[in-house]
């Protein structure tokens, strides 16, 4: 630090001022010495600010401009010598350490990083079971139900095999939950062979590819039967309530004019594809429809009757099968239907469902429709519950289990399954995709794609959706 002891008072307070007092028709040029260092031939535009030359000395010494003292001996500036006093900025150091891309980190980090689950290995061919697995471990209240399920909790309404299967499946969602690596489901896949001896057969002594559709129906049905199994759990019905599909059907024959109705539960809906279907709707409706060949008791002999089915009972999660395999007469094996089919990431199925089960969704819906309109700053709608997708907005249930881990889902009275908070409204939204990429049921590659916070879908060989539901 340089003192002004050389300088008369009068003279520092001088400093700038000279710029503001004088003007001069041409650049000035100066040196200025500041504590050991001295710089020659600095130029002044006199026709410029103070601050404009202080710029100029925080960009030769780092000193702001704010912390500037300039002295100046004699009059006029013209070749004259300087003096500036000042402590400088510190030097902004590099970090340490670089940034470091999420695409660099190792994959383990990665995983962690992203909320991403752990990878399943492939074992040879078994990718129609290990994306099963993975769409079926984003369920969170399977994963509570199975943790329920213990080693002795078999009942005698349950062989060995399932029983087994049930225990490889929790202990797989356990070590896909705990691992940041990719998994080797070995257990699991060879309980699953020893249930399903279909999922063991080998072609020149190499595994072969199987239907993931039979992989996800094999091994719902087992542990449904588990899961419902004495002592097993709390709620008996919980596959039934996260899964279970209730349709009544109106089987009529118009030769006759027979008719009947019949009732069944099933576990995923399906989605026809012709040249007609475009859209996941279209081919939910079309599925819902069929004809049937039996024999009618009026007429003596075999009737065509055409089945109309109607939803009358709603899961936590919809699962919907694209029926893409089909068997091909001609060349004597499975073909596969290419044909694009868009599907929403939010599926309204109020027009699928039985006149009963809308009088049940009408409530909720509208008062869903009326809180987001609030949102919106809309006022609150006379209209009564629509059916187009996406024509509702409404916040998903979080926490389905209670806080000792177990399932907190029951099925009301009404068919509709609800926790003790809770109302189904007929809306889903997408959370997994079980895709598969090649030209033949026997070849090819699945893949499962459980959805993040945001994301890219493909073509769909099974779909599951999440209900959205209103809170009581």
């Amino acid at each position: 630090m340089i003192t002004a002891k050389h300088f008369r008072k009068s003279e520092s307070s001088q400093s700038l001022d000279l710029f503001k007092t004088r003007s001069f028709s041409a650049m000035i040029t100066v040196s200025v010495k500041w504590q050991k260092e001295l710089f020659q031939a600095v130029e002044i535009d006199t026709s410029q600010p103070a601050y404009v030359f202080k710029c100029q000395l925080y960009d030769l010494t780092g000193v702001p401009p704010e912390r500037q003292k300039i002295m100046v001996k004699g009059g006029l500036l013209k070749g004259q010598k300087l003096m500036m006093m000042g402590t400088a900025d510190e030097i902004i150091k590099a970090p340490e350490k670089g940034p470091v891309f999420m695409e660099d980190l190792p994959e383990e980090e990665q995983v962690v990083a992203l909320g991403h689950s752990a990878g399943l290995f492939n074992l040879g061919n078994t990718c129609y079971m290990n994306s099963t697995v993975q769409c079926l471990h984003s369920v969170p209240e399977l994963k509570s139900a199975l943790i329920q399920y213990s080693h002795s909790g078999r009942s005698n309404d349950v062989d060995q095999t399932s029983h087994m299967l049930t225990i490889a499946t929790r202990d797989l969602f356990n070590e896909l939950d705990k691992s940041v690596k990719p998994v080797a489901p070995m257990q699991f896949w060879m309980v699953l062979r020893k249930k399903y001896p279909q999922f063991g057969q080998l072609h020149n002594g190499v595994f072969m590819q199987q239907d993931a559709e039979e992989c996800w129906t094999q091994l719902l049905y087992t542990l449904s039967q588990s899961l419902s199994s004495t002592g097993s759990s709390e709620n008996p019905d919980t596959m039934k309530a996260l899964f279970g599909i209730e349709l009544v059907s109106r089987v009529h024959c118009q030769e006759s004019g027979e008719e009947s109705s019949e009732t069944e539960s099933v576990y995923s809906l399906k989605c026809h594809i012709s040249q007609e279907v475009n859209h996941l709707h279209e081919g939910l409706k079309h599925a819902l429809k069929s004809e049937l060949e039996k024999a009618s008791p009026s007429l003596g002999r075999s009737a065509i009757y055409l089945k109309e089915s109607r939803i009358n009972g709603l899961p936590r999660y919809l699962t919907v099968q694209f029926v893409r395999f089909f068997w091909k007469r001609e060349s004597n094996q499975k073909a596969k239907i290419l044909r694009k089919v868009d599907y929403p990431l939010e599926l309204d199925i109020y027009d699928l469902c039985s006149d009963d089960l809308r009088k049940k969704l009408e409530a909720p819906r509208k008062i869903l429709r009326d809180e987001e309109g609030k949102k919106l700053g809309l006022k609150a709608s006379e209209k009564s519950s629509g059916s187009k997708d996406n024509d509702v907005k409404m916040s998903d249930a979080e926490g389905s289990s209670n806080r000792s881990g177990e399932p907190s889902i029951a099925m009301s009275e009404e068919g509709v399954p609800s926790d003790s908070g809770t109302q189904m409204t007929g809306i889903y939204d997408l959370v997994a995709v079980l895709t598969h990429k090649g030209r033949s049921a026997d070849s090819g590659h699945y893949v499962a794609w459980v959805k993040q916070e945001s994301g890219d879908w493909h073509m769909a060989y099974i779909c599951m959706y999440k209900a959205r539901i209103l809170p009581k």
